[in-house]
């Protein structure tokens, strides 16, 4: 049976969702992401402020080791300690973020493992996701195996979307 999921929070009041897919699975065969949300939730990711208001929608676990930040971003809670992100204003300018998602990609990808099915919406958001595997050819490229003080800011993107650059 369905499950109909009710967002308020600071950026969407009584948005909801269905969730039509189980828990993680039931992905499309092209975007088989390395981390699940939890994970990078407790890796670090986004200076730890982008979940601090949203944790009703999502399960307790996820945030039972999350690096998060109540005030502003904090880039020390960054598995690389960097800041490899842009303001949201900047997504918002480039047509990246959907009406559905303020938040971004990766309010979108937690939505999709969750189990929320927009076709769409899906295929552009892992056609971006699909993109971001440029930066693991240029640590390839340019960095020894398993250095990951190398590139730090290109590891910690790919981290953001799900990527697992530890293994490079």
């Amino acid at each position: 049976m369905n499950r109909i999921i009710t967002v308020n929070d600071k950026f969407q009041k009584g948005y909801t969702y269905e969730l039509t897919a189980p828990l993680g699975k039931a992905f499309h065969p092209e975007f088989q992401p390395h981390l699940p949300p939890k994970e990078l939730l407790a890796l670090g990711i986004f200076g730890g402020c982008y979940m601090t208001d949203c944790r009703d929608e999502f399960p307790d676990d996820w945030f039972e080791t999350a690096r998060l930040s109540p005030g502003k971003k904090d880039i020390t809670l960054n598995f690389y300690g960097v800041d490899a992100s842009l303001p949201l204003s900047v997504w918002q300018e480039k047509g990246w973020i959907h009406p559905d998602d303020p938040r971004g990609w990766f309010q979108w990808y937690c939505r999709y493992f969750m189990g929320r099915r927009m076709p769409e919406e899906d295929l552009r958001q892992i056609k971006r996701w699909k993109g971001i595997r440029r930066h693991v050819q240029a640590i390839r490229l340019n960095c020894p195996p398993g250095l990951g003080a190398c590139r730090p800011k290109q590891r910690q993107v790919l981290l953001h979307w799900a990527y697992d650059p530890r293994t490079l």
